[in-house]
């Protein structure tokens, strides 16, 4: 396994993110902002710009996190919206050398019953989408995210049977903050052990992220890895076990948020938080045995 991470929460320019990757003693980064804006959306001049630093700091880009049909995207929107990010990313991809672009199914229509999701159309454009990045010996892979795909392990299941070759990245502290619509309401939430042991042979990327979920304020509380309810240590553990070589990516979430706003902190803040949840994923490992 190798260490790597969302460094986009340590700081918003890229600089910073270099800084907090070098300090930890990795040497690469999922990207997903540099700046305000998404690695796919930089225009070229800026993206040449963040590739060169990269290189110079002889950091690698282990994944792309796209907002490619993520919570943010209808899938009553037009298809060419996500299209047009993929034919972006493919060339940048490329040009860094990556292999794995993280991708959603879009969010659920609120309103509708769990059957009526428009379905085949988020299952055909992500076999679309599957076949630009498999065409050019990418592998695209489904975050268990709050879109359709995330709604319970078994949405997920059905998902990898519609689209041939889409692989998944697990996320473990998604699951604590998602409901689980496999079962009947009141539906539970989610169980990060359980959702993972149904997928984990079609896992090729993992996300940690861990907290737990505060019921009278309806929402998680993020917190320190292996501290909450994600089950860091036993799927990490889990993964060990099955020779698992892929990365594990912290997502801390603890001092900012991606998609929240409201979530923010100091610069200084930030930074120390991705620094240290980097020690603490890494001490977690050693400590299972993990070869790094």
């Amino acid at each position: 396994m190798f260490l790597t991470g969302f460094a986009d929460e340590a700081g918003a320019d890229l600089d910073t993110q270099i800084r907090a990757t070098l300090e930890l003693g990795w040497r690469s980064i999922e990207a997903r902002t540099v700046g305000d804006a998404n690695i796919h959306d930089l225009s070229d001049a800026a993206f040449d710009r963040a590739a060169g630093r990269l290189k110079d700091a002889g950091i690698t880009v282990a994944g792309f996190g796209s907002c490619i049909a993520n919570w943010g995207k209808d899938i009553a929107d037009p298809a060419e919206g996500s299209m047009a990010e993929a034919r972006r990313a493919i060339p940048r991809m490329r040009s860094l050398g990556t292999k794995i672009i993280r991708v959603m199914s879009y969010r659920e229509i609120k309103g509708r019953g769990i059957e009526d999701q428009m379905q085949r159309e988020r299952f055909a454009r992500l076999r679309e989408l599957n076949r630009m990045f498999a065409e050019e010996g990418m592998q695209m892979a489904h975050e268990n995210c709050a879109t359709w795909g995330g709604m319970g392990w078994t949405f997920t299941l059905r998902l990898l049977d519609a689209v041939p070759g889409l692989k998944l990245i697990f996320d473990t502290g998604n699951p604590l903050e998602t409901e689980d619509f496999s079962k009947p309401e009141p539906r539970p939430r989610q169980s990060a052990w359980e959702f993972y042991e149904h997928v984990r042979d079609q896992v090729v990327h993992v996300h940690i992220k861990d907290g737990v979920w505060d019921a009278a304020a309806s929402k998680p509380v993020w917190g320190w890895p292996g501290e909450g309810q994600g089950d860091v240590r036993r799927i990490v553990a889990d993964l060990a076990a099955r020779g698992y070589a892929g990365g594990l990516s912290i997502e801390p979430h603890m001092a900012v948020v991606y998609h929240d706003p409201k979530a923010q902190a100091a610069a200084e803040e930030r930074y120390a938080n991705y620094v240290e949840y980097g020690r603490r994923t890494e001490r977690i490992a050693r400590e299972l045995g993990v070869k790094l």
